[in-house]
């Protein structure tokens, strides 16, 4: 015989499921801070090569994203004492954690380009 659950353990199953999502969205929430993972990926990137990578971004909004993806420790920053100074971003190991999901996402994008948009040509 199958036990029925009850709405409280049903909702703390829920809740177990929903707060790390949450949690995973209030750091990599917003348009750029995914792409910017995604670049870094690749390999360091100084600011210039990162605003290239990454179309319509703005310098300002890439700083910001930088800054907040640092602080979250999903990236380095590393400043060399050259003339003039240079700078160089690079995913930390917390941030390396998350390459399968950033694979997936790349995998299912491609996906869903040719499922919706192969079908309006």
């Amino acid at each position: 015989m199958t036990a029925v659950k009850n709405n409280k353990d049903v909702h703390s199953e829920c809740s177990a499921f929903v707060i790390p999502i949450r949690d995973c969205l209030d750091i990599l929430s917003g348009k750029w801070k995914l792409p910017i993972l995604g670049s870094l990926m690749m390999g360091k990137k100084r600011f210039k090569e990162l605003e290239r990578d990454i179309p319509r971004i703005t310098a300002r909004m890439l700083s910001k994203e930088l800054r907040d993806l640092e602080m979250n420790q999903m990236i380095t920053r590393t400043v060399y004492d050259t003339i003039p100074v240079t700078v160089e971003y690079e995913l930390a190991a917390y941030g390396r954690s998350l390459e399968k999901v950033l694979y997936e996402m790349k995998e299912w994008g491609i996906q869903h380009r040719k499922r919706i948009i192969g079908k309006k040509k």
